[in-house]
């Protein structure tokens, strides 16, 4: 499914039968080669907004999967890199893409670090977080950064409800509800729980200065409003 390198539709509905973690592990080796892969388009806009805001000294990609977000720091950053995801199996072919980089096994909601990195980086990972475990999330993130650091992220406007794109979204959100209601253990992957308001209501809350800027390279939409922007949320450089 998807093309000739990806996973069938048999492996997809084993995944999605299974936990977040175990179906990332069984997912892994064919990830790159799905729609779920940030694409490069997103990773290249974001680092030619971040490179005005630099230069940094240590990233890291929360939720990290087989590491596209390397792309993005090692540009960026003239220290060392590193991951942090909870698949196994993700993070092995990270590690393969990326030998380079550091690798840490970690669940995003108790990020281990404390005052390590300059810029925090994480893409199309808010979905897998309730909304109840976001302050967790940011928290985290916050905890992990140098004071004065940057926490950098892409978030898309909503499709328009007159889109397909919409209705798609809408009937894949309500289907994965179901799906969690009957079926044990959930799998959590929502693209309507993280809309841009209600992140930057938790940003704020986490200690956080928030401010959104559009990725211009991704073109805007016929309102004239972006298709993408860029969530920066910078640590105070004399937090309380």
């Amino acid at each position: 499914m998807f093309s000739p390198h990806g996973p069938s539709l048999r492996e997809l509905c084993v995944q999605a039968l299974s936990s977040v973690e175990c179906g990332y592990d069984l997912l892994a080796p064919k990830f790159d080669h799905t729609p779920f892969r940030t694409p490069e388009s997103i990773l290249g806009a974001t680092v030619e907004e971040l490179s005005d805001l630099g230069p940094f000294d240590r990233g890291l990609d929360v939720c990290c999967g087989t590491g596209a977000g390397m792309l993005v720091l090692k540009p960026l950053c003239r220290g060392q890199v590193t991951g942090v995801d909870f698949s196994t199996g993700m993070l092995a072919q990270a590690r393969h893409a990326h030998p380079d980089a550091t690798w840490v096994r970690a669940d995003a909601r108790a990020l281990p670090f404390a005052g390590d990195f300059d810029l925090v980086v994480t893409f199309g990972a808010l979905g897998h977080f309730l909304p109840a475990e976001r302050p967790a999330l940011f928290d985290g993130m916050y905890r992990a950064l140098r004071p004065g650091g940057l926490l950098a992220f892409p978030i898309g406007a909503p499709p328009s409800p007159f889109s397909f794109s919409h209705w798609a979204v809408l009937g894949f959100d309500l289907a994965m509800r179901v799906r969690n209601a009957v079926w044990r253990p959930p799998f959590v992957m929502y693209y309507r729980t993280s809309p841009l308001v209600a992140v930057r209501d938790d940003l704020t809350a986490a200690g956080f200065t928030v401010r959104a800027v559009p990725l211009t390279a991704l073109g805007r939409r016929r309102d004239g409003s972006p298709r993408c922007q860029l969530v920066l949320a910078r640590k105070p450089a004399n937090p309380h």
